[in-house]
């Protein structure tokens, strides 16, 4: 069984390819500079995590998937790559085979600017979509830092939007999901209650034809 985790972070599962397109994991798996990586260099990569970047293509035979699962990695591309790389789950994946993942939910988010008369509140949301500078870097250890970080978020989600792609993309079945709601178990081995609390799930699959 083919199980594919990709944008992985720090969260792997031991029977999954645990995929992550972070500069800093390729650093760490660099066979010269390793060692020096790995202690200079933070954070600290699993072992089981391979370099690998859904857009340009994982390193995976087409059609040999039987899973895919992403957890909040969706909303870290731009549009243009998010189109590309639901097209290249969809390659890798077995006839019938399922996608499932999670990401912020715009539509949430919304909801609780509009109902949040704070004077910070619009400070407050754009903080908790990730879309906005508090300040530029200034220091070579601050531009170093986001050279090699991806942590803001490129674009946002609602559930019409995310379905809307997806079948775009070729995918049936679309559905909205929750924690731990899925028939397939194998999914329990790597998803965490706390990246899917107040977040959009969803799952999908590969027609079998």
């Amino acid at each position: 069984m083919n199980k594919v985790n990709f944008g992985c972070g720090l969260s792997v599962g031991e029977s999954w390819l645990n995929y992550d397109a972070s500069p800093t994991l390729k650093l760490q798996r660099f066979p010269i500079i390793a060692p020096l990586a790995k202690k200079f260099i933070k954070p600290t990569f699993p072992d089981l995590a391979i370099f690998g970047d859904i857009t340009r293509g994982l390193p995976i035979n087409a059609n040999s998937a039987d899973y895919v699962y992403c957890s909040h990695v969706l909303e870290h591309l731009s549009l243009e790559d998010f189109k590309t790389s639901l097209l290249n789950v969809f390659k890798i994946l077995k006839p019938g085979g399922t996608f499932r993942g999670v990401l912020p939910d715009l539509e949430q988010e919304i909801k609780r600017y509009t109902q949040n008369d704070h004077p910070e509140s619009c400070s407050s949301f754009i903080r908790s979509c990730y879309i906005g500078r508090e300040s530029r870097p200034k220091k070579l250890s601050q531009y170093i830092r986001e050279m090699l970080g991806n942590s803001h978020h490129l674009w946002m989600w609602d559930y019409k939007g995310l379905a809307n792609e997806l079948e775009k993309a070729g995918f049936i079945e679309i559905r909205s999901a929750s924690y731990g709601d899925s028939e397939h178990k194998v999914f329990e081995d790597i998803e965490d209650f706390s990246r899917w609390d107040g977040c959009l799930g969803f799952e999908c699959r590969r027609p079998a034809g």
